[in-house]
């Protein structure tokens, strides 16, 4: 027997195969919104209709859109969404894009609340990681104005309340949290998701992937995170597959969303993650590697290194990917392969000189000192990131 506690948000719906403009207009009017602020992605905004077909379903009650989110979520960013959603006094906000955007949306849901309109005044806000490993978690008021999620990769950070923004000033991704930035709704719109790029598709896919691993190594579980968790890898196994063979299969890549959601299941009810999630934080803020490429390079070497603390628990991951007598490394190894993706951090552009610093980063994340193995300090960490290297 053992005892846990799962943790519940305040999400309401979530809409999955139908069209995302049509979704959308729907649960606008059940809010009863009629001033919508669209925070989207500039690619989808310029190369393709997709958000041209939300202006139009939505007509008058869009009030304003904006698409200069940069990969991490800069504070600088979050604060020009500011600037631009502040004046128009939105009644609901709207992503449309990757995680970046579905992050920097829901922090200016908590700026709109509290007029944070400067990357300074944001500092308050985010979670703060101190030397001994304790954790301090801003208490304040979270927003008022709802949040609607339309997610076009695989990261699962639109189930979240927890979100990230980069610090450009100490060059860390920080974590801003608060049970009412959870969405109201979340729409997993599959038919949209054939304009994301395959290496970004493919890529989150392998984050959500790292959500279920990290889940199911975790020494802190229960039999309904880890469900949870393995019916996650079979559908993003099989789906991720499915879509490598045929991009526009939509039901694969419906497969895939329903897997990243999930993955986020433990996470979003308060599993801590491991060293993975930690060193995957340290590459995207501090050396701008893509965010799904992080989990690329380090889940299999995170499972490795935590093999000998919970070997035990990485017995499931080998189970629900159909191979109970491979270890769970090597399963996560050739997966990440047959779908194209790096493997190493020089792949990503790291070098040897990039350890030392990487490590400092890493050792300052929230999940760092959540992982199986203990990690006592940041020079610990060199040994797993040079065979990364």
């Amino acid at each position: 027997m053992y005892q846990s506690t799962i943790g519940l948000t305040p999400m309401e719906r979530v809409y999955s195969g139908r069209p995302a403009a049509e979704a959308l207009v729907e649960e606008a009017e059940r809010l009863g919104a009629r001033r919508v602020f669209l925070v989207c992605s500039r690619t989808l905004r310029t190369q393709t209709d997709e958000i041209a077909k939300v202006e139009r379903a939505l007509g008058p009650k869009l009030v304003g859109i904006f698409d200069g989110v940069r990969p991490h979520g800069p504070r600088e960013d979050v604060c020009a969404a500011m600037a631009a959603a502040e004046p128009l006094a939105p009644d609901l906000l709207v992503s449309l894009g990757g995680g970046s955007v579905t992050d920097a949306t829901k922090i200016l849901a908590l700026s709109l609340k509290h007029g944070l309109r400067t990357p300074d005044s944001l500092e308050p806000f985010h979670v703060v990681v101190h030397p001994d490993r304790t954790v301090t978690v801003p208490v304040f008021e979270g927003p008022d104005v709802p949040v609607v999620l339309v997610p076009t990769t695989l990261s699962g950070g639109e189930f979240n309340p927890l979100s990230g923004a980069t610090d450009k000033k100490t060059n860390v991704k920080q974590a801003y949290a608060h049970p009412r930035m959870t969405a109201r709704a979340v729409i997993l719109d599959p038919a949209l998701t054939v304009h994301t790029p395959e290496w970004i598709w493919f890529s989150t896919g392998v984050r959500a992937l790292d959500h279920c691993f990290e889940t199911l190594g975790s020494l802190h579980g229960n039999d309904y995170w880890d469900g949870m968790a393995m019916n996650g890898l079979r559908l993003l196994s099989a789906g991720l597959t499915a879509v490598k063979a045929n991009p526009a299969d939509l039901a694969a890549r419906q497969q895939c969303q329903m897997g990243a959601w999930c993955s986020m299941v433990a996470i979003v009810a308060g599993l801590p993650m491991g060293i993975s999630h930690a060193v995957g934080h340290a590459l995207g803020g501090s050396f701008d590697v893509p965010h799904g490429y992080t989990s690329c390079v380090m889940a299999p070497f995170a499972l490795e290194y935590n093999r000998s603390a919970n070997a035990h628990r990485q017995q499931l991951i080998s189970v629900a990917l159909g191979q109970p007598s491979r270890p769970a490394h090597e399963l996560a190894d050739q997966l990440i392969r047959s779908l194209g993706m790096p493997r190493s951090l020089t792949a990503v552009g790291l070098k040897e000189p990039d350890l030392a610093p990487l490590a400092d980063y890493t050792f300052q994340d929230i999940w760092c000192g959540t992982n199986p193995r203990p990690i006592p300090d940041a020079a610990a960490l060199i040994e797993l990131l040079r065979r990364a290297l």
